[in-house]
């Protein structure tokens, strides 16, 4: 390989570095020394060829994360492609919601706070829920009427805000390898939050989880990876494995199936998987692998259990249970869904009414996680 290709290779890379940070906008122009009028021809053609896959790379992810959901259900109506909700996310609940920011070395995000009304002071679990692409703190409150259920299983939940300086669709970033690692990046500012949570209010360390969906149910398979000795399980809805990508070309490739085979470090936590098969924005593959990428214990029996929703989707649940009989894992396939939350409000964005209720069964996996 000649110096000129080694150099042109090294600036590709540093092009796309810079396009997951500020988008084509941001993109590094390609600039060589070449000698001689061939070779500086081939080098400018190669750099500009190599930017305009750059732009057309990133409006086709932008465009996918951005219409995310929206792809509805022959019959139509099934799923909530409405404007994102702007108003209040308790109105109908008794509890307070409650504006917060956090900062470390890492960065500050925003976050809401539900405080069920049952709080008093006495040790509570802590639920923290990561929205998708394009959603915020309310509407996601809104369309998985996770509120209503802290009220009943007596949880506080925080809605961590993705910041458009970090993501202009407000995606989590999973697919930045700085954003896939312990203390580091969004996991650190994360973690972090969830820390200081714990530190304002009292809550059970035993009974601290971390769900989401799409790039928010991406996040959490990361943290659940990263940081074992925080969160006690996890759940995640139509989202990916951990490191499943490590860079934009490899995320669009992930989206539809083709992720990255990654070892998870440390312990393995309990997990609560729900994805549609009919979700064409990620692919129902990443649900298998990240039940794929558990470590089984040998007593480990797994069990199929077929089901149906009155009036509604029906579903496989498949479910790892220990020789304890505790369940370590549940994985939910919804037949007919999109990509959507499963059971959710048709007040929030991006849910299908028709059930099964995932906001109900991943209260219920976490409850069990005493």
């Amino acid at each position: 390989m000649s110096v000129n290709t080694s150099r042109l290779l090294a600036h590709m890379r540093a092009a796309t570095r810079s396009m997951f940070r500020g988008g084509p906008s941001a993109a590094v122009p390609v600039t060589l020394p070449v000698t001689g009028t061939a070779q500086a021809t081939q080098a400018v053609q190669a750099a500009e060829a190599f930017q305009q896959v750059q732009r057309e790379s990133f409006d086709a992810f932008s465009d996918m994360l951005a219409d995310l959901g929206r792809l509805g259900q022959p019959d139509g109506g099934l799923f909530n492609p409405v404007p994102l909700s702007t108003g209040t996310a308790d109105a109908d609940v008794p509890g307070r919601f409650i504006d917060g920011s956090y900062t470390n070395d890492a960065g500050t995000r925003d976050y809401k706070l539900y405080v069920p009304a049952s709080y008093t002071g006495q040790p509570s679990p802590l639920l923290v829920m990561l929205h998708g692409c394009s959603q915020h703190p309310e509407d996601f409150a809104l369309g998985t009427g996770m509120n209503a259920l802290a009220e009943e299983w007596h949880c506080l939940v925080a809605y961590p805000a993705q910041s458009q300086l970090a993501n202009p669709t407000r995606c989590w970033n999973w697919f930045n390898a700085v954003d896939q690692q312990r203390d580091q990046g969004e996991p650190a500012i994360l973690a972090g939050m969830t820390r200081d949570l714990m530190a304002r209010y009292a809550i059970d360390g035993r009974q601290v989880y971390v769900a989401g969906l799409s790039a928010g149910g991406a996040m959490a398979a990361i943290l659940g990876t990263q940081y074992p000795d925080l969160y006690a399980a996890v759940g995640v809805h139509s989202g990916l494995p951990f490191a499943a990508a490590s860079d934009l070309p490899s995320a669009m490739a992930a989206m539809q199936g083709d992720f990255q085979r990654a070892n998870t470090p440390g312990q393995t936590l309990p997990i609560i998987v729900f994805h549609g098969d009919w979700d064409t924005t990620v692919h129902p593959a990443n649900g298998e692998e990240l039940m794929r990428q558990r470590e089984l214990d040998p007593d480990v029996t797994v069990d199929v259990e077929p089901g149906e929703v009155p009036d509604g989707h029906t579903y496989t649940r498949t479910v790892h249970r220990r020789a304890d009989g505790t369940v370590d894992a549940e994985h939910w396939v919804v037949h007919g869904s999109g990509h959507a939350w499963s059971g959710g409000d048709l007040r929030g964005s991006y849910t299908d009414r028709k059930g099964p209720s995932a906001s109900r069964e991943m209260m219920r996996f976490f409850h069990t996680r005493r």
